[in-house]
């Protein structure tokens, strides 16, 4: 039998659960909270919506919102500066997936000290982290159940992923309400995220039995969903199955890890702070195309899981159909952009590509590519 294993947080899914912050937080041990935001949440209401639910449990807290997309190293050590001061032993984020990924940064520096540069790679997290209670208010990132953490390095101008046990937050709250007041291109771009998770995780080098069904839990759901959910901003149903389809993504990929798409797509927004979904819908149909040799059956699953007419298909021709489902799934939702449009230079290709080779999702990626490989990808994608 496959020797494997499965980490998750407490996860409590539902709509209104945002009440339950505080809750879950005392739970936790915690007396004083650091509240991790931004002002797009803040705006929108849902923070001022949050507190009382904080301060019903007598939780003293302070809020941070120093965090932009694509958290920056500065950030998270500014972050974590605050937290000390302010004297937290716990943290609330409520947030998209780059709120989470500071919050994750700003616990690591609490208790291990240093810059969060010393923790990029695998199990590089000696110390525990305070208790950290994850809210996300995107479908998309699985940030709030991963042990990943992405921060980006702004002096050397690329992603760094930091994967521990210890970055995975105590309780997960998913609310779908939290998603009525994203835009058309934030939900699309997020969710092309989830679908993302889904495809690598399944066809991951490191996928197993416990991962698979979640991998494919999310595709199913995401094409079921994102449509409907980047028409409406009302569309509660489809909100909610986005949710689920963010949330088994998520429990997927953090145990499976993903591919050559996320490891592509993480040098171009550490280069020059593109979406980190919107790549993802950019690189995934053809980097698909490239691994489909290796794990043709793989991709025919997929097609099955996405819903298309593929009974008695040879399993190329039927991973071939699920290709084009993507795409027309990405042009459906308004992501039509190539990387040229989003500022990529034929002469950063080179560069972004030996960068991907050091990404720790390239060594999960079903089919073995080389520097070339990945270069003539990228030109693809331009």
């Amino acid at each position: 039998m496959q020797v494997c294993k499965f980490t998750l947080p407490e996860i409590i899914v539902g709509c209104g659960v945002l009440e339950q912050a505080g809750k879950a937080a005392r739970r936790l041990g915690a007396t004083r909270v650091l509240v991790v935001s931004d002002p797009g949440i803040i705006a929108a209401g849902w923070l001022e919506q949050m507190l009382p639910a904080i301060e019903q449990e007598g939780l003293d807290f302070a809020i941070w919102t120093g965090v932009t997309p694509n958290p920056k190293d500065y950030e998270v050590e500014a972050g974590a500066a605050f937290y000390r001061a302010q004297r937290c032993d716990a943290l609330v984020v409520l947030g998209g997936g780059s709120c989470i990924d500071a919050a994750k940064g700003i616990a690591v520096l609490s208790t291990n000290g240093g810059r969060i540069h010393d923790y990029e790679g695998i199990d590089r997290i000696t110390r525990p982290l305070p208790p950290l209670v994850a809210i996300p208010t995107t479908a998309g990132t699985g940030a709030d159940v991963s042990q990943f953490a992405v921060i980006t390095d702004t002096r050397r101008r690329i992603k760094m992923t930091l994967i521990s046990k210890s970055l995975i937050p105590d309780i997960s709250l998913t609310d779908p309400l939290l998603l009525t007041t994203k835009d058309a291109w934030l939900t699309a771009s997020t969710g092309m995220d989830a679908l993302t998770h889904g495809i690598e995780s399944y066809v991951s080098l490191a996928a197993t039995f416990l991962t698979e069904v979640h991998s494919l839990r999310a595709i199913s759901l995401a094409v079921a969903g994102l449509r409907r959910s980047v028409a409406s901003q009302s569309d509660l149903e489809a909100k909610e199955i986005m949710a689920r389809s963010s949330l088994h993504a998520g429990m997927a990929f953090s145990n499976a890890i993903l591919g050559a798409t996320h490891a592509m797509a993480h040098q171009v927004g550490g280069l020059l702070d593109q979406p980190h979904g919107e790549l993802n819908a950019i690189l995934l149909p053809t980097v698909m195309e490239y691994n489909l040799p290796a794990c043709p059956e793989r991709y025919a699953t997929i097609a099955e899981a996405m819903g298309l007419p593929v009974a008695g298909l040879p399993p190329m021709e039927a991973g071939a159909m699920a290709i084009e489902a993507v795409r027309a799934l990405v042009a459906d939702v308004g992501l039509t952009r190539g990387l040229a449009d989003l500022g990529v230079k034929e002469r950063d290709l080179p560069t972004l590509s030996a960068n991907a080779m050091h990404d720790a999702c390239m060594a999960t990626n079903p089919r073995e590519a080389s520097v070339e490989a990945v270069m003539e990808l990228f030109y693809a994608a331009m």
